[in-house]
């Protein structure tokens, strides 16, 4: 059955039917074909799949992320950045960096990011000289430290499907996610000054104390959010409750930015976001649970530790394979089918969860800035209004510079596990 379902759900995707659906076609065809299991299963499961109270921090974290940007915390936290880094030789290009971080520690997605920063550095980049290719391609490696910087969606599905505390994931994220912004931040100034971009970008840039004075409330939110995590004053989930109500009181008391018009479409996307990742994540629950049914994982077990004797040769493997999966399938399907099955294999090979899940979310955050099915890529490009065919030049240095830091989270684990193990 494993194997029909596996060769069905291929199918689909090459097809070009979107990722949920063809999960749950290809169950539907494996277990009419091939078992005696009842039809009804598969909604069954997918609702199994959906009853977990981790999960409810998902759709908080959407809403959280779209009353950002609705109510000017965004913009805000920008203005920020750019005081920070603006009087550099492509600052403007730094401050993407730097505000990507920011409103990672509250928005906890990726595309969330893009859109928010994109929308508001792509065009001031552009105006500045750069490029509108590599405008673009900053902003869509910036975003991937959305799924990095706690809290992460991500992270949260890797945590709900391997059992793997969700805090100790967002603690192990803080290493990878500042190691990468870093890189982005060396790479950025130097590139510039050997190409020459940047050289009026302090022109649009207010003072750091102005900036500081107009973004102070915007920066308690990630403080409040993560804080409160980490100081166990709230679980991530309630913690993207509270930023929720965070985000509603600074956008129409505070700002007043957010009018009653706004919020009405911002809650119309974040359903819409909500119910795309739901589906997603239902579908890839049924899909793991007739894997698991079928004897699939415990068979690619056994071959997989007969076959790779060490754990660096795993690692290299489980990295390339990850690559190439994140080019095709979306990160919370590959999380949440791949996970359950290759976590079980790293704690055979005595590595920590914590680090493989960091290792996993990198490694398919990078899917994210890659073609051919990208969402950062159809993102910024969207802002930017340019082709992905034009953005690939761009794009593959920073490909290179993630991949060189991938490589180091991947084999140096005191990145991921030095404040965990500080704090737990």
């Amino acid at each position: 059955m494993s194997m029909a379902i596996s060769l069905s759900l291929l199918i689909f995707l090459a097809l070009g039917i979107p990722v949920a659906v063809s999960i749950i076609l290809a169950s539907f065809f494996g277990i009419q074909l091939f078992s005696n299991l009842p039809v009804l299963l598969i909604a069954q499961q997918m609702i199994v799949g959906l009853d977990s109270f981790p999960l409810l921090a998902i759709p908080f974290f959407i809403l959280a992320g779209n009353l950002m940007s609705a109510g000017g915390i965004s913009r805000r936290l920008v203005d920020l950045a750019k005081s920070m880094v603006g009087g550099f030789q492509g600052g403007l290009a730094m401050s993407c960096v730097v505000t990507c971080m920011m409103f990672a520690a509250v928005s906890g997605s990726s595309i969330a990011t893009t859109f928010a920063i994109g929308s508001i550095l792509i065009p001031a980049m552009v105006r500045h000289g750069y490029p509108a290719p590599l405008a673009a391609s900053i902003q869509a490696s910036s975003s991937e430290l959305g799924v990095l910087i706690p809290p992460s969606i991500p992270l949260i599905l890797f945590g709900v499907s391997t059992q793997t505390s969700i805090g100790q994931l967002f603690i192990g994220g803080i290493g990878p996610g500042l190691l990468i912004a870093v890189a982005l931040l060396v790479f950025l100034y130097f590139f510039c000054k050997i190409k020459g971009y940047g050289l009026d970008d302090n022109k649009e840039s207010l003072k750091i104390n102005t900036a500081a004075r107009n973004a102070w409330v915007a920066l308690l939110m990630p403080l409040l959010v993560v804080g409160g995590i980490y100081g166990g004053v709230f679980t991530p989930t309630e913690a993207a409750a509270v930023a929720v109500v965070f985000a509603l009181v600074v956008g129409f008391v505070v700002y007043r930015e957010l009018t009653v018009d706004k919020l009405w479409r911002v809650l119309q996307d974040s359903v819409l976001s909500t119910a795309a990742v739901m589906l997603i994540i239902a579908a890839a629950s049924l899909f793991s649970f007739l894997l698991s049914l079928s004897g699939a994982p415990v068979l690619l077990a056994e071959w997989v530790t007969e076959t790779l004797s060490s754990v660096y040769m795993f690692l290299m493997v489980i990295n390339i394979a990850l690559l190439i999966l994140g080019m095709f399938i979306e990160t919370s399907s590959a999380i949440l089918v791949l996970a359950p099955i290759l976590t079980p294999i790293a704690i055979h090979y005595g590595i920590d969860p914590v680090h493989f899940g960091l290792i996993m979310v990198t490694n398919l955050a990078l899917g994210m800035c890659t073609p051919p099915l990208g969402v950062n890529l159809f993102a910024a490009c969207s802002v930017a209004k340019i082709s992905i065919v034009e953005l690939l030049p761009w794009l593959m240095q920073f490909i290179l510079v993630i991949g060189v830091c991938l490589v180091a989270i991947t084999y140096f684990p005191w990145i991921t596990l030095f404040l965990r193990d500080l704090l737990y």
